[in-house]
């Protein structure tokens, strides 16, 4: 299993020009990706920006979005645009996880409808694909075309339609970033999907959980999973934090088990240190089965 870094552009009150050192030494540290989460009224850096800035300082790590919210964002043109760009920015290292996003607040705040979520996704993802081929055109000529199959895309989802789609309209599945069992049956939802839809190969599984090492872990993670969840998601998120070594460890070979192919450890701290604490972690265990390819 693939292990990956988040990138702290969703830590309150984190100094932003961090982000470059972040991916610059994560990349040294041999992490296999860097991934950002989406949230729109939070103290947070967009995730397409965040990741401009780490395509700037590293050469060969994968950039994830895990996910980028697209329900909200009502111009798939403009979008398909901006992806595009940090594809070409990062030279081809790019996978897009999108989801259609659920904090109510994002909605209001950005005036979009919350019915027909499902339509207008699949619909804004085709406009999407369109410009990625360079069918999109003006004055001037198309937009250029971006190799086929780039960039990667992932999609989100918790509801049959949703694991349909992932399997129908992408290269595989983004999971949430708590709940064993969730992640389980969602495999297996998206496989059996996969597997009506006659699609060759497997689809790709990511999955996410929260970490934090070093002295005051645990406080640490608590305090920033209340505040970016609050008190109703908090009961079932406590459980799957990873603030030592060891659970580390365990988590990560029950998560390879459940039949993810990835797994973006996303930082509850801002603080460098975290980058070096987890890579030394995960060399203690590298030679286990479940972290064949990790760093």
């Amino acid at each position: 299993m693939r292990v990956g870094i988040g990138l702290p552009a969703a830590v309150p009150d984190t100094d932003a020009t961090v982000i470059g050192r972040w991916a610059a030494e994560s990349e040294e540290r041999g992490f296999a990706s860097l991934g950002v989460i989406d949230r729109l009224v939070y103290d947070n850096l967009d995730p397409l920006v965040a990741l401009a800035a780490a395509a700037a300082r590293t050469e060969r790590v994968e950039l994830l979005t895990t996910v980028l919210n697209a329900g909200y964002r009502g111009n798939p043109v403009l979008l398909a645009k901006q992806i595009g760009s940090l594809e070409r920015l990062c030279a081809g290292r790019l996978t897009v996880g999108l989801g259609m996003g659920g904090w109510p607040e994002d909605y209001a705040a950005s005036g979009a409808p919350t019915t027909g979520r499902g339509a207008a996704f699949e619909a804004g993802l085709a406009a999407m694909r369109a410009v990625w081929r360079g069918e999109t055109s003006g004055a001037s000529g198309p937009v250029p075309a971006l190799p086929e199959g780039r960039p990667g895309l992932l999609l989100a989802g918790l509801v049959p339609a949703g694991f349909a789609r992932a399997a129908r309209l992408s290269d595989g599945w983004v999971a949430p970033s708590f709940g064993l069992r969730t992640l389980e049956q969602g495999v297996e939802a998206v496989h059996r999907e996969w597997a009506l839809a006659a699609r060759p190969g497997r689809p790709r599984i990511i999955v996410e959980r929260y970490f934090c090492l070093g002295p005051g872990a645990a406080q640490t993670a608590e305090a920033y999973v209340a505040h970016y969840y609050g008190p109703d998601y908090l009961p079932h998120i406590l459980p799957d934090l990873l603030t030592d070594p060891d659970r580390l460890h365990l988590e990560i070979e029950r998560l390879a088990a459940a039949g993810a192919d990835d797994l973006v450890l996303l930082p509850c701290s801002g603080d460098p240190r975290q980058i070096g604490l987890l890579a030394d972690a995960l060399d203690q265990t590298r030679r286990t089965p479940a972290m064949e390819a990790t760093p």
